[in-house]
């Protein structure tokens, strides 16, 4: 049985939940996790999974972080 939808995410996101939220492919973040250049992640057990405050926070860092070179800002 599921768990009653509270209209809040979960705190713990798998792989997949965390790909869906960046709108990014899984291999992408598996890639970024290879690098360590993506949002932060731990295993339980042989799960990779993501705290949802560790997601949001990358994502506004991404945001609020300096452009990237040779990148202009589009009017």
């Amino acid at each position: 049985m599921p768990p009653p939808d509270t209209g809040r995410e979960p705190d713990l996101l798998t792989i997949t939940e965390a790909a869906e939220l960046v709108r990014a492919p899984v291999a992408t973040l598996r890639y970024w996790r290879h690098l360590g250049t993506g949002p932060r992640s731990f295993r339980l057990g042989r799960r990779v999974l993501y705290r949802a405050d560790d997601l949001h926070s990358w994502i506004d860092a991404q945001h609020d972080g300096p452009s990237a070179p040779g990148r202009g800002v589009r009017r």
